[in-house]
């Protein structure tokens, strides 16, 4: 069998407040062009189709045409399951006809032990689930619970029930969406969307995993998190955060022939790339510095300004010089150790809010506020003294 392998979609996420839905739907068309040019039989899609239980409309719509093009104009099956980000019950809605045309979307727990049969290989759709959700399935008396609290105490029991169902002459695929780790990722830093405990869930061990001949996963955003080298990550298809900002975004197509996985990675090109600036502020508004990027909307800019900022609103001047900017941040000198701290100002002391901000700006800056600065300062205060006297 040989198929396209891709996850985490997140279908109707935003970066900073920009909608991504132009940027998503450009990395479709290049799946769905790989997948055609590469005469794949299926495409997986390891979970997080949408990013959130409740998808706004225009997300529907969006995920919605990207499948009826995949499966009804393109004539290619598709194997799903349902990621922590989407609403399962939602999400399974049509399931039965949908399997007619061999879109299959699994987001149960109950259909992971029924393997959909190609020709030369068993396809399994494990959905992520919450360990409840298994003590529910397999009717755990109460007094039993205590062993199947975790994902990792539920999991080998799944897994042996899918084994079980194995046919010996046959491929094995799982389509699955949890964090697992291995020998190859066990160092990974991981982007944002992990840490210590992934969606609120330890992290299982890719030797769980073992009898299968390939692990499509989803749930992390980066191929370098693949703990194997047959249970991997295909990674998110365009960039969601900072952290996956200078990495490559892209595809699996995988092949299993008689138990043999060969795989091959196919980049994706981003429609408006996610660019890191940290400079000081003078830098960021010079022609000569801002003139090598393309700017006007061409980009999304995530800015870290060096220092202070001289400007009355800074993010206002950025975004007229670079267009779409996610983020501002400052990155203030460090404070040392024997920096003179703020003075000890009273409450009932004359001016005591006035002193506070400019004695706590000095502390943070080294410097005094100028007379821009202060007049700012004293507009604000009396604004609120004012409305508090109302």
């Amino acid at each position: 069998m040989k198929f396209l392998h891709t996850a985490d979609w997140h279908i109707g996420k935003e970066l900073g407040g920009f909608s991504l839905l132009s940027e998503q739907q450009t990395a479709y068309e290049q799946i769905r062009d790989i997948a055609l040019s590469e005469g794949v039989d299926g495409v997986v899609i390891a979970g997080d189709l949408y990013d959130r239980g409740i998808a706004p409309t225009a997300a529907v719509n969006s995920l919605e045409g990207m499948l009826k093009d995949l499966n009804i104009n393109h004539h290619l099956p598709i194997y799903a399951v349902s990621g922590n980000h989407d609403g399962a019950t939602r999400l399974g809605a049509g399931r039965e006809w949908r399997q007619q045309n061999e879109l299959y979307l699994n987001t149960t727990l109950a259909d992971a032990f029924t393997p959909i049969e190609t020709a030369d290989t068993q396809i399994f759709l494990l959905p992520f689930i919450e360990p409840a959700m298994a003590r529910v399935y397999y009717q755990i008396p109460e007094s039993q619970a205590r062993q199947y609290q975790t994902i990792n105490q539920v999991m080998p029991q799944i897994i042996a029930d899918m084994v079980a169902k194995f046919d010996p002459q046959k491929n094995h695929l799982l389509v699955t969406h949890y964090y697992v780790t291995g020998s190859k990722n066990q160092d990974y830093e991981l982007t944002s969307e992990t840490n210590s405990q992934v969606g609120g869930l330890r992290s299982l061990d890719d030797m769980m995993f073992k009898d299968f001949d390939y692990v499509a996963l989803g749930h992390l955003h980066l191929k370098q998190a693949s703990p194997s080298e047959t249970v991997r990550y295909s990674g998110s298809p365009i960039k969601f955060n900072t952290k996956e900002a200078q990495t490559q975004k892209g595809v699996y197509v995988v092949e299993i022939n008689e138990h043999v996985v060969t795989t091959v990675w196919h980049p994706l090109m981003p429609k408006k790339d996610l660019i890191l600036l940290s400079e000081s502020f003078d830098t960021l508004i010079d022609p000569d510095f801002y003139g090598q990027y393309e700017r006007s909307h061409k980009n999304y800019f995530s800015i870290k300004i060096q220092g202070l900022a001289n400007a009355t609103n800074a993010r206002a001047t950025l975004a007229k010089i670079y267009g779409d900017v996610v983020e501002v941040q400052y990155d203030l000198p460090t404070l040392v150790a024997d920096k003179q701290g703020i003075p000890e100002i009273t409450a009932d002391e004359d001016g005591a809010d006035d002193k506070l901000i400019a004695a706590f700006y000095k502390y943070v800056t080294g410097t005094d506020l100028d007379d821009n600065q202060q007049r700012l300062v004293d507009d604000t205060l009396s604004d609120l003294y004012q409305q508090e006297e109302e």
